[in-house]
């Protein structure tokens, strides 16, 4: 049995027109959208990278553009479920999550983006960690200007 581990970033500042900030495919509305070409879900966004680096396929520089430039297709979930169909025979064993921001505040809904994420990838609930860090102010997303995610896949074969 081999395991291997695929790890991917991912972060967007907040965007100055309207819409809802989407993280881990859920609507949080204390804080704007991000600046991106889809719905900015760092989360999702970061897992696509993280198998990106799994597989050797790339799903954000090539894949989700196509499905959002040419189907107009925004919602990052998508984007995910594609790119878990390039692991082949690779099966996810855990998902290890940690978001950087000040806004907004997650923890209240972390079991809620836990279950959005192991639906997503087909995993128990006890399959995926998620941690929360403001980072202290020291970047800008600890300053509230943006979202960073970073993301760890856990596979075996």
């Amino acid at each position: 049995m081999t395991f291997r581990v695929g790890m991917g970033q991912d972060s967007h500042p907040f965007s100055t027109r309207g819409g809802t900030c989407i993280v881990a495919g859920l609507s949080f509305e204390d804080a704007p959208c991000m600046e991106a070409d889809s719905d900015g879900d760092v989360v999702f966004h970061a897992l696509c990278n993280a198998v990106s680096s799994l597989a050797h396929v790339p799903i954000l520089g090539d894949l989700a553009p196509r499905l959002c430039h040419a189907e107009g297709i925004q919602d990052s979930r998508i984007y995910l479920s594609k790119a878990l169909e390039t692991l082949g025979a690779q099966e996810i064993v855990h998902i290890a999550l940690t978001i950087e921001g000040k806004r907004p505040r997650f923890q209240t809904r972390s079991r809620e983006m836990r279950q959005s994420v192991a639906d997503v990838a087909g995993l128990a609930l006890d399959q995926v960690g998620i941690t929360f860090t403001s980072g202290d102010g020291l970047t800008a997303y600890g300053r509230g200007e943006g979202l960073m995610c970073l993301a760890l896949i856990t596979t075996r074969q």
